[in-house]
């Protein structure tokens, strides 16, 4: 393939997308909070999850060529795996702004790229979208806190092999996405108030691309009480187990059960029918579950499947090691699941060993004595 014919990737990466996860901040919307974020120990993870991306991309780089901004934005990811590349813009800041990821997408967009892909949270896409709109493909590669918006893959390998079939020439149909996003002051009081800010295209490998989250709660309380009587029997069979409590509604439906104050939006631990700590960290997460029996108890995205790396980023792959999969109690109505479309459930913490090894059957606890069993996925 010639350079003129090469595949022209425009590449904007977000440093601090999602750095506010783990340590239960729950966003990295504005300087002040990835201040925070930086001095309770989070790690910027963006680049990591995006170098799994462009990973996906490495057999083609002959084909390829990069357009991307200065320094974490996507440059240094783009010269450690070798790939041909240019650099279209420079941020004057320290620290990279939403206005970075703007100015960035301009530039992109003056190159006429066949594809820009992206690495942040709806907060990134909302900014893309700003610029971009309808005019070209994008693709996110999930890397925040919030990831409501359809613009994304369901992994950020995912995303590489979306990219590596359009590389390929392999047919893949364009479809609009919405571009949603919450307001974080609210997420962080335990509310979610969503909306669409607009539509992009992208393209529709309906293996790989997330469905928009669904909003709102279950309807069914009886089956959420059933589920309820089911978690807490088990609770009261082992008094002296810690059990920590995953984010949402289903989960929230269970501490209300118990009459404990609950994080919706966060993870809390309880303990002899106690809360123990509230909202805590994956630090914290590491140090309450060490050397003790431990269960877990999640559920899943409604829509999308995700049981890790949706807003649950306090599980990180430390954190769900040390607990261990035999020690996951996975909760979801038959409906819930069954609004998957038989789609898997989808592990996505951004460690691929434990993606892999958290990959397979496992039961989901559906009503009072009542599991089913069902996949996760195996993303190879």
């Amino acid at each position: 393939m010639t350079d003129k014919a090469r595949f022209k990737l425009g590449l904007i990466i977000n440093p601090f997308a999602g750095i506010g996860g783990s340590v239960a901040l729950k966003g990295s919307d504005g300087a002040d909070t990835r201040t925070q974020a930086l001095a309770l120990g989070a790690q910027k993870l963006a680049n990591t999850r995006t170098r799994l991306a462009l990973e996906e991309l490495l057999p083609f780089k002959s084909q390829l060529h990069i357009f991307t901004a200065a320094g974490e934005m996507g440059e240094t990811l783009a010269a450690e795996l070798g790939f041909d590349f240019t650099v279209v813009y420079r941020s004057l800041s320290e620290q990279s702004e939403a206005i970075d990821t703007e100015r960035c997408a301009a530039e992109v967009k003056q190159r006429n790229v066949d594809l820009l892909l992206f690495a942040g949270g709806d907060g990134t896409a909302r900014n893309i979208c700003h610029v971009i709109a309808d005019t070209l493909p994008v693709l996110g590669v999930p890397a925040g806190c919030k990831i409501h918006s359809g613009v994304y893959a369901v992994t950020p390998q995912a995303a590489g092999r979306v990219v590596s079939m359009l590389i390929q020439g392999q047919i893949v149909t364009l479809q609009d996405a919405d571009v949603m996003d919450i307001d974080e002051e609210l997420f962080r009081q335990g509310r979610v108030n969503a909306r669409q800010y607009g539509e992009m295209r992208v393209p529709s490998e309906l293996r790989y691309i997330q469905a928009v989250k669904m909003g709102g709660k279950e309807s069914d309380e009886l089956v959420l009480a059933d589920i309820a009587a089911h978690v807490i029997e088990f609770m009261e069979a082992h008094p002296q187990r810690l059990f920590v409590m995953g984010s949402g509604s289903t989960v929230d439906f269970i501490m209300q059960e118990l009459g404990l104050a609950n994080t919706l939006l966060g993870v809390d631990v309880i303990q002899h029918g106690s809360v123990l700590a509230s909202d805590v960290t994956a630090q914290a997460l590491l140090a309450y579950t060490a050397n003790t029996q431990v269960t877990l108890i999640i559920t899943l995205i409604g829509g999308q499947g995700h049981i890790f790396g949706r807003g649950n980023q306090q599980l990180s792959p430390q954190v769900l090691r040390q607990i261990g999969r035999e020690n996951f109690l996975v909760v979801a109505t038959k409906s819930k699941l069954q609004a998957l479309n038989d789609k898997p459930l989808i592990a996505d913490t951004g460690d691929i060993a434990l993606d892999a090894m958290l990959s397979g059957l496992i039961s989901v606890t559906t009503g009072y004595k009542d599991q089913v069993l069902y996949p996760i996925a195996q993303f190879e």
